[in-house]
């Protein structure tokens, strides 16, 4: 390996050790606008919740990205059918968004067989 690849390598593996878990914040607040207001946190990770103008948005962030697995997260605005992405991913299922305006919404999010669901919030 030359001398330019092996400074490389160490370059990257120092900047992923310093992002540490801050990281996923980030991640997740520029996939929703607003401002985050609730985080539900659960055994291999949490779902963010963002509000901004009425709108909803949730993305489930995983504690660390690996391989992929089955990821979800939802919105369901209360009178409303829930959005919904569930799929394989790396890092994060969503962002799913949608307009509660003032009504409660119940935030579900899953990470393989470990999940967390909010209950009626945000009223």
């Amino acid at each position: 390996m030359s001398g330019t690849s092996v400074l490389a390598a160490t370059l990257a593996s120092v900047v992923v050790a310093l992002a540490g878990p801050g990281v996923a914040d980030a991640d997740a607040a520029a996939l929703c606008a607003g401002r985050k207001v609730r985080t539900l946190p659960f055994s291999t990770g949490d779902v963010l919740v963002y509000k901004k103008s009425g709108y909803v948005c949730a993305v489930t962030v995983a504690d660390k990205a690996g391989s992929r697995r089955t990821m979800s997260v939802s919105v369901q605005a209360r009178g409303s059918r829930p959005v919904q992405d569930k799929g394989q991913y790396t890092q994060h299922a969503g962002p799913v968004k949608v307009h509660a305006g003032h009504r409660c919404v119940w935030v579900r999010g899953a990470i393989a067989s470990k999940s967390v669901s909010s209950g009626w919030i945000l009223c």
